[in-house]
């Protein structure tokens, strides 16, 4: 290899629902973080792997950073800002239509508190919802209140600018091995992916307030001998009544979400899947320790 090899980790940062794990997705190819018009879905540091050049990019995938008010919440923000910290560069994603909201506002003085010594960009995520003077305006209030590197105008979901933010992320990473092999997208087991991917559907299915109450996680997965794989998973929920919501009149809620993790499933590993949901009370799941862990939070971090 003629250029020196390098690699390093990106936390992609900011507000529930702003585009990250949509770019994140965008910036790897492939689909590694659940999506959904929820906020705070993405509660593990997912990690996606891209390559520009001769450079690996390692996205940190955070959850969004918000007011926390319970156990969870604060795990999850506490998780965040662990990404940024364990970072080369961090990329804060803010939403032009919403422009400097005041939870943006307390990023960028968290930021400022932590004193980061790394390289911050800032991406204005969604530019085709705005004028271009609202956007030249968004981003001088933007860079007056926080001395960032470098600022870039991207659609995370219509792909524009996005090759022009990984060329410089490329640029700004540390000379170095790669990390992982050239082919590998994700670092976290395909069972905890497996279990997004269900977790990601039951979202989409089911209203409102539920979804935070709930938790996936893969019991088991066989390979078989035809090359397909059996997967068996829990739903945990924190009360009756929340089980048969997800069970649905008849079980039809559950086949439904079953069916589409299966199909998502298949695509992804490129070949036969066996889903097995099963649904589960367990009232005091988000106090404890295990089911972090599962997601690849720290439940000591949830201490108020």
């Amino acid at each position: 290899m003629s250029d020196a090899t390098k690699a390093g980790f990106i936390a992609l940062i900011g507000e529930p629902n702003a585009g990250k794990s949509t770019l994140l997705n965008r910036m790897v190819g492939a689909k590694v973080s659940i999506v959904t018009h929820k906020v705070q879905t993405t509660r593990a540091r997912i990690r996606g792997v891209a390559m520009a050049g001769q450079a690996q990019l390692i996205f940190i995938d955070t959850p969004g950073l918000f007011q926390p008010r319970r156990r969870l919440d604060r795990a999850m923000v506490a998780a965040a800002w662990g990404g940024a910290a364990d970072a080369d560069v961090v990329v804060l994603l803010i939403e032009a239509h919403r422009g400097m909201t005041d939870g943006v506002k307390r990023i960028l003085a968290t930021l400022a508190d932590r004193e980061v010594k790394v390289p911050v960009a800032l991406a204005i995520n969604k530019i085709d919802k705005v004028k271009s003077e609202v956007l030249l305006a968004l981003t001088k209030d933007m860079n007056d209140a926080y001395p960032f590197a470098e600022t870039f105008m991207i659609s995370a979901e219509k792909g524009y600018g996005c090759e022009t933010l990984r060329d410089w992320l490329a640029g700004a990473l540390p000379e170095g091995p790669w990390l992982y092999p050239e082919d590998q997208i994700a670092d976290l087991p395909m069972r905890m992916i497996a279990a997004e991917m269900t977790r990601e559907k039951l979202t989409l299915r089911l209203h409102q307030e539920l979804p935070y109450e709930l938790t996936v996680e893969t019991e088991s997965w066989e390979e078989r001998k035809d090359g397909s794989a059996r997967i068996d998973q829990i739903v945990y929920v924190a009360r009756d009544g929340h089980k048969g919501i997800v069970l649905g009149k008849g079980g039809e809620t559950v086949k439904a979400v079953s069916t589409a993790a299966r199909a998502e499933l298949e695509d992804f590993l490129g070949r036969r899947v066996h889903l097995f949901l099963q649904v589960k009370v367990r009232p005091n799941w988000l106090e404890e320790a295990e089911r972090y862990s599962e997601m690849g939070l720290d439940f000591k971090d949830g201490n108020a």
